[in-house]
């Protein structure tokens, strides 16, 4: 029997953790304490929610409201608001537009949020389009377009997460940090300097997923050179309750700017997302929480187009940095 995934935002996914378990919802309408403020920098540290299927939550407020639970995913360009939230909010509707899901692509009505908040600096969304909470586990989405000129920094030892603007320190040379140069791509944080098993790819860089996807281009790849070669059926579900089929299975070594993870679990699937951002014939992935959880702390700079991370001293998977003797 498959295994069932569950779509945790517009790009990715998370694993339910029985063969045939359904992802419980999140209460749509339930608020959460206040965003905790770091007073050494002024900025304000937000601990994110780790759930059960190891999405990333954090506490955002609406028009003034809430605050409720927002799913942190930059493998989305779009922030999305639950119809459940709407209603409780009576938010005027906007224009409908296009969900590009990794189903496929789904018509949904929009709404207009005047303001919202997750840390001290507000944003508006002019037409965020309306899920329903239940396929997205959460009230709502934040995509790029409500962090653009950010850095998320994400520190898995304290359990916290930092938005702030990209001006702002980073944090300093700590012992393991490496910084990752990347690229824009469709509102999107993507690394071309990546190989797996010494193929080079595309990496998309998603905090929404819990498991990373690879394309069938890249699975071609490895399949004719014998790697990637046993794997399970799994059933990918979106956030539109749309449905598709992928594998899960392991590749040996993927490089990311000189860092390397092994035995890294990835679903190959033919995700709309990579038609979308025209990575379809191209051998490509989107690096879920599995692989970004292997350090011990990761910021991603928007507006400087950068990825640094600390290696930590031990992980659960097994990383390497990569030197000139390598």
């Amino acid at each position: 029997m498959a295994r069932r995934l569950l779509i945790a935002s517009l790009a990715t996914v998370v694993i339910s953790t029985m063969a045939t378990a359904q992802t419980a919802p999140t209460n749509a309408t339930s608020p959460v304490g206040p965003a905790q403020i770091d007073k050494t920098t002024q900025t304000e540290d937000v601990r994110f929610r780790n759930e059960d299927n190891d999405r990333m939550t954090v506490p955002v407020r609406l028009a003034g409201e809430g605050p409720y639970r927002f799913l942190v995913d930059t493998g989305s360009n779009r922030t999305t608001i639950s119809r459940q939230l709407v209603s409780r909010l009576n938010l005027q509707p906007g224009a409908g537009v296009q969900v590009h899901s990794v189903a496929g692509v789904t018509n949904a009505s929009t709404a207009k949020v005047p303001e919202i908040q997750l840390t001290h600096r507000a944003v508006k969304i002019a037409d965020a389009p309306v899920l329903d909470g239940a396929n997205m586990g959460a009230d709502g989405i934040l995509g790029t377009d409500s962090l653009a000129a950010q850095r998320v920094v994400f520190d898995f030892t304290d359990q916290t997460m930092s938005i702030v603007p990209s001006s702002t320190p980073d944090f300093h040379e700590e012992p393991g940090t490496i910084v990752v140069e990347g690229k824009r791509r469709n509102g999107r944080l993507v690394v071309t300097d990546a190989t797996a098993d010494g193929h080079s790819l595309i990496v998309v860089l998603d905090t929404g997923s819990q498991v990373t996807i690879g394309n069938d281009a890249l699975r071609a790849v490895l399949l004719n050179h014998r790697r990637a070669a046993n794997s399970q059926p799994i059933e990918i579900e979106s956030v539109t309750g749309e449905k598709i089929t992928g594998d899960f299975t392991f590749v040996s070594d993927l490089e990311v700017g000189g860092i390397t993870l092994q035995n890294l679990a990835v679903v190959f699937a033919p995700a709309h997302t990579f038609k979308q951002l025209k990575l379809d014939n191209r051998p490509a992935l989107l690096l879920g929480m599995n692989a970004i959880r292997a350090f011990k702390k990761v910021s991603i700079d928007f507006s400087r187009l950068t990825m640094r991370v600390i290696v930590p001293e031990h992980s659960a998977l097994d990383v390497k940095v990569a030197t000139a003797a390598d």
